[in-house]
C-alpha cells in the first residue's frame, strides 16, 4: 500500500502533505487495539518504510487507546505471547525513519500508552488517562512500557505506574516530561501535532532522520554514530544549498 492508502477499518489514513496522519478509528470500543489494528499498523509502516514521512497518531471518539482487546487477550496463550504480536508492532512505529507524533486525548491506558511511547513527540489534553494497569488484569505491560517508561520519566515514577497501576492525567504527564504540550481539547491537540509535523516538513529531511537514529540509539554507540551521520550531512548538497541559502539572507 501507498503510505496514505487506507488499511482497514481500524485504521484510518491521510495524506496530510506534510505528513500522514493516522487515526485509530474504533470509538465504539474506545479506539482498543484488536489484531486488526495490530495489521493495519503493520501495513501502515510498510508503506512508510519506502517512502518516510512524519507520522501523525490520534484517536477517534474522545480517547487515544484504551487499551488491548481484551476478549482477544483472554484468548491469547503463551506461544502468543512469545511472538510478541502488540510489541513487535510498536517497536516498527518507533523505528520508522521520519519522527512520530501521538495526539493523546482521553484514555492512554495498557497497550494504547506502549503505543503512545513508541511515538517520538507527544501532546495531550487535561482529558487524557494515561499509564499501564496490566497487572490488574493478571499480565505485565509487555509491549515496550518495562524498558520505554523509565527512559521518558525516570525509574521513580515507572516504577509507580507500572507497579501499583498509577494513571496519570494531563497535568501529571505534562509535569513528568512525558508529553511536551497540554491543549484544551483533543481537536487544539491533533493541531498541535500537525502543527509539530508542518515544522519538521520544512527541515532537511536526511538531517532529520540521521537525528532520529542518533537519538534512539544506545549510550555507547555514543559519539561514533553522531560522528559518522556528521560526515556524511556535510557532504551533502542539501547542506550546501541550506547553510548559503542561509548567508545570503544575512547579507541582505
Amino acid at each position: 500500500m501507498s503510505a496514505a492508502a487506507p488499511a482497514s477499518g481500524a485504521l484510518r489514513i491521510e495524506d496530510r502533505g506534510s505528513h500522514i496522519l493516522a487515526t485509530l478509528d474504533r470509538p465504539e470500543k474506545r479506539n482498543a487495539i484488536d489484531q486488526d489494528l495490530i495489521d493495519a499498523l503493520h501495513e501502515l509502516c510498510a508503506g512508510l518504510e519506502r517512502d518516510p514521512r512524519t507520522l501523525v497518531l490520534h484517536g477517534a471518539g474522545g480517547s487515544f487507546a484504551a487499551g488491548a482487546d481484551i476478549a482477544q487477550l483472554r484468548e491469547r496463550r503463551a506461544a502468543d505471547a512469545r511472538a510478541g504480536i502488540n510489541t513487535r508492532a510498536f517497536m516498527r512505529i518507533a523505528a520508522l525513519p521520519m519522527p512520530v507524533i501521538a495526539a493523546l486525548d482521553g484514555y492512554a491506558l495498557g497497550g494504547g500508552a506502549e503505543l503512545a511511547y513508541a511515538a517520538d513527540i507527544r501532546v495531550g489534553t487535561p482529558a487524557l488517562r494515561i499509564g499501564n494497569p496490566e497487572t490488574g488484569l493478571g499480565i505485565i505491560a509487555a509491549a515496550g512500557a518495562t524498558w520505554r517508561l523509565r527512559e521518558l520519566v525516570g525509574e521513580p515514577l515507572a516504577a509507580e505506574i507500572l507497579l501499583a497501576g498509577r494513571i496519570l492525567t494531563g497535568d501529571e504527564a505534562l509535569a513528568a516530561g512525558l508529553i511536551t504540550h497540554l491543549h484544551d481539547t483533543g481537536d487544539e491537540a491533533l493541531a498541535a501535532a500537525e502543527q509539530i509535523a508542518g515544522r519538521i516538513a520544512k527541515l532537511d529531511p536526511e538531517a532529520t532522520r540521521a537525528t532520529k537514529r542518533v537519538l534512539r540509539s544506545p549510550r555507547e554507540a555514543h559519539p561514533a554514530i553522531d560522528l559518522a551521520e556528521q560526515a556524511t550531512l556535510f557532504d551533502s548538497p542539501e547542506k550546501m544549498r541550506r547553510m548559503t541559502e542561509f548567508l545570503d539572507r544575512k547579507k541582505k
